[in-house]
Parts: structure tokens; sequence; C-alpha cells
């Protein structure tokens, strides 16, 4: 077939079938319906645990009642000191647990060989400082474990 003939072939085929979808439709006129809905607030009696109800109409006309959820997002916890323990000479990880479970989830660690290497897996290396000491208070972020990979010389 030549690409003319594909052209006219893809026209045929176009053309009939916008003449056979708008003969199935009865019409071909574009008809547009619009539907209005009304909603109600209902009140009730303040309660400690009354909530306002919305109720919308459904297609069949029945009332459904849509009540806000009791849940609500919970507003942020304040941070809450922690005593910061002895982590000198533990793996890495397990400092960082022992950090965790005195109530801080977030602490910092640096290679301690100056070398600016990243603890990646940080049950390879070992903590040969901190800061700030042990028994001080600390927040998020502010522990800052020193660490060097297992098997490197260290004061431990």
């Amino acid at each position: 077939m030549l690409n003319g003939s594909r052209f006219t072939m893809k026209s045929v085929v176009l053309c009939t079938f916008v003449a056979v979808t708008t003969a199935a439709c009865g019409s071909t006129d574009s008809e547009v319906g619009t539907e209005v809905r009304t909603v109600t607030v209902q009140e009730t009696a303040p309660s400690p645990t009354s909530v306002p109800r919305l109720v919308v109409p459904d297609a069949a006309s029945e009332p459904s009642v849509l009540e806000p959820s009791a849940t609500s997002e919970p507003a942020a916890a304040e941070p809450v000191p922690a005593f910061m323990p002895s982590v000198v000479c533990m793996n890495l990880q397990t400092a960082q647990n022992a950090i965790q479970s005195a109530g801080v989830f977030y602490s910092r660690s640096v290679d301690a060989s100056g070398d600016g290497r990243m603890q990646i897996n940080d049950s390879n290396w070992i903590v040969v400082a901190q800061e700030p000491p042990a028994g001080t208070l600390i927040d998020e972020g502010d522990a800052l474990l020193s660490a060097v990979k297992i098997g490197e010389p260290n004061n431990c």
C-alpha cells in the first residue's frame, strides 16, 4: 500500500467510527447535565465528645452522615533531654543504640583518623572519643561520636 492510501484508509475508519458512535448516542448535539446537591449541617447538643455532623444526600436521596475523625494529628512532642551514656570503646552501632536507649534518637559520627570517611556499616567502626562527656544532658543531634575502623590503631 502507498502512504496516501494508508492515510485515506485511516480517515475512512475514523469517519465510520464517529458516525457509528453518534448514531448510537441518538443525537448529534452535546448534552450537558448539572446536578445540584444540598448539604445540611446538623448541630447536636454540646457534649465533651460531640462533633458536628455533615449530612450529604446521595444519589438515591437518602442522606448519609459523615462524621469527622475523632483522632487528630498529634502535636509534635518537645524533645526531652537525656543523659549522655559512656560509649567510648563500643562499636559505633552499639554506641548509637545506647544513646537511643537513653532517649535521644539522633547522634552524629565522624572519622577520627581525619580522612573524612563515612561510616556506612556502623558495626565495623569503634568509638574512640565522644562529645559531650558521659553524664551530660543532651538533646537530638548533640552527641558527636569520633570513630575509627575496627583494627586501626585506637586507645581502646
